[in-house]
């Protein structure tokens, strides 16, 4: 796992179908400009100085339980299991990717 693809809403960039198509260089990389537009949550984390969402006290806020909650990008708690992993040095991802239809 390469943490420098780390995402800061506990997605791992580096697992994402979007990246090659898009030549994205991960949120770090992109400072939460990415190739969609701008993230909030990537800005928050950046404005309150921490790596990822996982070192912020409030994890999850508002804008990460929306998150979680989203029915096109929700991940049945992945994120914030990934996040609590990258706090502790856990350097390991839970795959957000659905599964291959017909599983």
């Amino acid at each position: 796992m390469d943490t420098a693809l780390i995402g800061m809403c506990g997605a791992y960039c580096g697992d994402c179908s979007w990246k090659e198509k898009t030549g994205c260089a991960g949120c770090q990389a992109c400072q939460g400009q990415m190739f969609w537009g701008e993230c909030d949550k990537a800005r928050c984390c950046m404005g309150k100085g921490f790596p990822h969402c996982g070192h912020c006290p409030e994890m999850p806020c508002e804008k990460l339980r929306a998150l979680f909650a989203d029915p096109e990008h929700g991940d049945n708690g992945g994120r914030q299991r990934n996040l609590e992993n990258w706090k502790s040095g856990q350097w390991t991802f839970e795959s957000l990717r659905p599964p291959p239809s017909g599983e």
